[in-house]
């Protein structure tokens, strides 16, 4: 028998202590910290992987790279965020809020990657409600395997069996091990297994999706656990109540961070959207005040969102500030700066912003035009058609470049906007493309003559 050992885990965010604690210190969370009982294992997880070949040191010099292909997924928007394709051997995480969409993109996944063997392994639902999703989505690969089943030991045995491309793991939450006196769920257990097919996909080469489940904070279950874990961490966002999705990549050791896939949920399943600038662009009948474009950036990734800004008279005696998918603190820093460096009285005005299709986004290069939608509602007035912004806006009013101010201005000149508003620290060293016109600012004091004068 194994020597047994307790320790307290934190439920929200993995924190590890010897002893009872009324307050985590990882996250802040009170009364979270679960007792378990953790046996030290006395052979490795899985009759598979005690055959695996063992590695021997190599210089740096003499290692040769690898000569894998990425594996096509067969969806334009999941291969960008991964970097070109799945890689051989990678582990890959992903996470959202419940119901947003998640068991819907991996099993499409699974069922759309022509050419390649999947295993979609499901410890929520039976092989039937499986089945009964998948024929609304539409079964294309016909080596795609379902496999229902939650203890660690017999899905590893059935993917040595069936030796597959891609595994999915739906969830990680459900699986469970026999080395491990814990329940499914629990810190131990999670990574425990995570660990387990790490190793796997290591040594086998094989692609292993897993889907994590989120904490009430937004995050993913056990981040200090999984992310640090796994090769790629993808985050799945948007509101239930809207049909679009945004996939994030957070972390991702073979390509760029903070690439995006938009996605609509559709009848049929989702549906990837090629150029998210046409679903974020409003088309109005005639002109309206507080509707600004801007240009943004997401990864390598250009595209236009709309800026909606409504200014009103503070009805009570304290203004509010509200804002829909950005960050109020900087909201509230940027009308600071409207109010020194422009006299625009917003100490008697409420605030409310929003971003078109229900994005959240951080960008900086999205301050010109968050400005000028609050001058234009503030002044009710509309800004000229066929202009857009991308500029970051100092404390003291100045207008810096944004970043990737290029592919700004091209996506700008591709979608036909006549003229855009950039910072006039890139005049010296800026190439236009044909067919738009750039207007330099230093201060957004020069703001308002570029967005109302011709």
């Amino acid at each position: 028998m194994a020597k047994l050992k307790k320790a307290y885990f934190c439920r929200e965010c993995g924190f590890e202590a010897p002893k009872w604690l009324g307050r985590c210190p990882g996250c802040g969370e009170w009364n979270t910290f679960t007792e378990e009982v953790i046996a030290k294992p006395t052979s490795v997880v899985g009759a598979v992987t005690m055959n695996a070949p063992q590695s021997l040191p190599q210089r740096v010099s003499e290692i040769k790279p690898s000569s894998h292909r990425r594996l096509d997924m067969c969806n334009v928007e999941v291969n960008r965020v991964l970097g070109g394709g799945l890689v051989p051997g990678s582990l890959v995480l992903l996470g959202g809020e419940p119901g947003i969409g998640k068991s819907t993109l991996s099993l499409q996944l699974a069922l759309s990657s022509h050419g390649l063997r999947t295993l979609y392994v499901s410890g929520e639902e039976s092989a039937e409600q499986i089945g009964m999703r998948a024929e609304r989505l539409g079964i294309g690969n016909q080596e795609c395997y379902i496999y229902s089943e939650t203890l660690l030991e017999n899905i590893l045995q059935q993917i040595e069996q069936q030796k597959p491309d891609v595994v999915v793991i739906d969830s990680i939450q459900t699986i469970f091990t026999q080395t491990i006196e814990s329940s499914a769920g629990s810190v131990s257990q999670i990574r425990e297994c995570a660990a387990s097919l790490l190793k796997y996909a290591k040594t086998t080469g094989t692609s292993i999706f897993i889907i994590g489940h989120i904490t009430k904070d937004g995050t993913i279950a056990g981040p200090k656990i999984l992310e640090h874990i796994v090769d790629v961490v993808l985050q799945f966002e948007g509101d239930g109540n809207n049909v679009y999705r945004i996939l994030r990549g957070i972390k991702n050791r073979f390509g760029a961070t903070f690439e995006i896939g938009v996605f609509e949920m559709l009848d049929n399943g989702l549906r990837a959207v090629e150029n998210p600038s046409e679903i974020l662009l409003s088309h109005y009948e005639e002109p309206l005040s507080g509707i600004a474009v801007g240009a943004s950036v997401d990864g390598v990734r250009p595209y236009l969102i709309e800026v909606q800004a409504l200014v009103t008279n503070a009805a009570y005696g304290t203004p509010q500030r509200n804002a829909t998918g950005y960050d109020s603190r900087r909201m509230s820093m940027l009308l600071a700066v409207l109010e020194k460096r422009v006299g625009m009285k917003m100490y008697q005005k409420d605030v409310f912003l929003n971003f078109a299709g229900g994005f959240r986004v951080a960008d900086t290069g999205l301050d010109l035009s968050i400005v000028a939608s609050v001058i234009s509602s503030y002044y009710d007035r509309a800004i000229l058609d066929g202009i857009c912004c991308a500029g970051e806006v100092g404390l003291s009013g100045e207008v810096r470049p944004a970043p990737r101010s290029e592919q700004r201005i091209s996506e700008a000149a591709r979608l036909g906007f006549r003229r855009i508003i950039v910072s006039g620290f890139l005049r010296k060293n800026m190439k236009t493309p044909k067919g738009i016109e750039v207007i330099y600012i230093n201060n957004i004091g020069e703001l308002p003559p570029a967005l109302f004068t011709e």
